[in-house]
């Protein structure tokens, strides 16, 4: 009987993992059509909207997962022509290619550096923002792109937090309520020749310290 019992729940969950995915989906095709794309991303609630729709999610779904098809089906990321191909369960560790195509190709037939740089730029500070919680603010503070040679194959970029690294910045946040920090990656082959390196700088802060700091500037500034 209590096999039966998960079984049920085995194929409930199922269930609602391809509804999830369909919805995921359906409401990707809207944000292509006019209006609806205007009307979201227009909306000064969007990352309100984004944080109710992963605590749904999560229910159904690892972080991950829901992490990669959110990328993978946003038309902010889906016009960089890059995919995010692998996310670890802890997150730490990030994957993404960026395949050439007639949608990336520069004058002379080598992968858009803008499409390169576009494709690195929102992994970085996404990426923290979801390991470190909601107890912390993360923003891209600057970034720099080197071009080593031009593209004319699919690349690919690690983007990687070791624990030690994590733990770090939780100690420093706690010590003096914000910092910045530099994460440097490249974007290779799949024999691992460099093509560019991307330097992004991080700004990490304590999300109540965050919120008295802006504070404190509306009323220098008024």
């Amino acid at each position: 009987m209590q096999v039966t019992i998960q079984g049920v729940e085995h194929n409930v969950i199922c269930k609602m993992r391809i509804k999830i995915f369909n919805f995921l989906l359906f409401l990707n095709h809207l944000l292509f059509r006019g209006g609806f794309f205007i009307f979201i991303f227009c909306n000064r609630k969007l990352s309100r909207m984004y944080r109710q729709l992963q605590k749904i999610l999560v229910k159904f779904l690892p972080i991950s997962t829901i992490y990669k098809y959110g990328f993978n089906l946003s038309p902010m990321y889906r016009r960089t022509t890059a995919r995010v191909v692998h996310i670890s369960d802890d997150l730490k560790k990030v994957t993404i290619k960026v395949p050439i195509s007639y949608k990336n190709k520069n004058y002379v037939g080598a992968i858009f550096g803008g499409s390169m740089f576009a494709a690195t730029d929102p992994i970085y500070m996404t990426q923290l923002m979801q390991i470190l919680g909601n107890d912390y603010v993360v923003w891209d503070k600057a970034a720099t792109i080197n071009y080593k040679r031009p593209a004319k194959e699919n690349l690919f970029c690690d983007f990687t937090f070791h624990e030690e690294e994590i733990e770090s910045i939780r100690e420093q946040i706690v010590e003096n309520h914000e910092m910045t920090i530099e994460k440097t990656t490249f974007l290779k082959n799949h024999d691992g020749q460099n093509f560019a390196e991307v330097i992004k700088t991080l700004y990490i802060a304590d999300k109540n310290f965050y919120k008295e700091k802006l504070k404190k500037r509306l009323k220098s500034t008024s």
